[in-house]
C-alpha cells in the first residue's frame, strides 16, 4: 500500500535498467495506471512503448553509465558526491563484469575515473561486492558446479537449482548471482543457462559467447529478454519440465552454436 501510494502521487516516474512494465509485475500494473510522466533510462534491447521520454542506448555497458550521463546532461554534475559516485561506480562495475565485457569502452573508463575523483573507493567497492561471501553461499556455489550438466554436442552447459536445494544452504537473495557465468567459462562452451525455482516460478539466466543471441532465445521461449549475450526469462512450468523444454530446443540451434 505504501509503494502504491508513492506511485500514484508521483509526477514523474523513472524506470531504470528494465524496459517493460512486465518485468516488475504488480508494481508495473500500478505504474501504468498513473498519469505521471514516465522516463526510461536503460540499455536493454527492444524497449516497450510506454515512456514519454527515452534515454536508451544498447551500446552502453550499464544503466548507471547512462544515469551518470543523464545527470551531466541536465548540467548538475556538481550533485555527484561520494555516496552517489560510489553507487554509480558499483552499478558500472557489476554490469560490465568488472570492466571485462565488450560493452566496456574508453568512455566507461573516463566516467569511472571521474567517479573515483569524486570519492568512489574502487578497491573497497570491489571487495564488498565480490569478496564478502557467507560460507553457505560458497557451499551453494560448489553444489551448483557439482551438478552442472555439459552438453558438448551443443556447446552448452546448464545448472538447475530447486527451492529444496536452496533451503539446504540457507539461500539469501543474490547468492546465485553470477553462477551462470561459471558454466560459460568452460572451454568450448558458447551457451549457458541457470534455472532457479522461486515460489513455483522458474527464473532463468542465459549467457552466450559470440553472435548467439540469447535475447532472441529468451523472448522466443521464456517470456524474457535482455542483451545479445546476456538475458533472462521465466517459466510457469516446474523445474524438470522447464529444463526439459530448454534441452529440446538445442537441436534447432546446433549449427549456430558450432560457429
Amino acid at each position: 500500500k505504501k509503494a502504491n501510494s508513492f506511485i500514484h502521487q508521483s509526477d514523474v516516474i523513472f524506470t531504470l535498467d528494465f524496459n517493460s512494465f512486465k518485468r516488475i509485475e504488480q508494481l508495473g500494473l500500478e505504474a501504468e495506471k498513473t498519469k505521471a510522466i514516465k522516463i526510461l533510462i536503460d540499455h536493454h534491447q527492444q524497449p516497450d512503448d510506454y515512456a514519454n521520454y527515452y534515454f536508451h542506448d544498447v551500446k552502453s555497458c550499464s544503466t548507471c553509465e547512462l544515469v551518470y550521463e543523464f545527470i551531466c546532461g541536465v548540467d548538475n554534475k556538481k550533485v555527484i558526491d561520494k555516496k552517489i559516485a560510489s553507487c554509480l561506480y558499483t552499478g558500472i562495475m557489476t554490469d560490465s563484469g568488472s570492466f571485462r565485457f565488450p560493452s566496456t569502452t574508453s568512455n566507461t573508463h573516463r566516467i569511472v575515473a571521474d567517479l573515483i575523483d569524486k570519492g568512489a573507493d574502487n578497491a573497497a567497492i570491489y571487495n564488498a561486492v565480490n569478496d564478502d561471501n557467507s560460507k553457505e553461499r560458497l557451499k551453494l556455489l560448489g553444489y551448483c558446479l557439482n551438478k552442472m550438466e555439459v552438453l558438448d554436442e551443443y556447446h552448452t552447459a546448464y545448472i538447475s537449482l530447486s527451492e529444496e536445494d536452496q533451503k539446504k544452504y540457507n539461500f539469501q537473495k543474490g547468492d546465485t548471482e553470477g553462477v551462470v557465468n561459471y558454466a560459460l567459462s568452460i572451454r568450448g562452451i558458447k551457451f549457458s543457462a541457470f534455472f532457479s525455482e522461486h515460489k513455483g516460478i522458474i527464473k532463468i539466466s542465459l549467457r552466450s559467447k559470440g553472435k548467439f543471441d540469447v535475447n532472441k532465445f529468451a523472448r522466443t521461449y521464456f517470456s524474457g529478454g535482455g542483451h545479445t549475450n546476456a538475458a533472462g526469462g521465466k517459466s510457469d512450468k516446474n523445474l524438470e519440465a522447464t529444463v526439459s523444454d530448454f534441452v529440446k530446443t538445442l537441436p534447432l540451434y546446433k549449427t549456430e552454436l558450432q560457429k
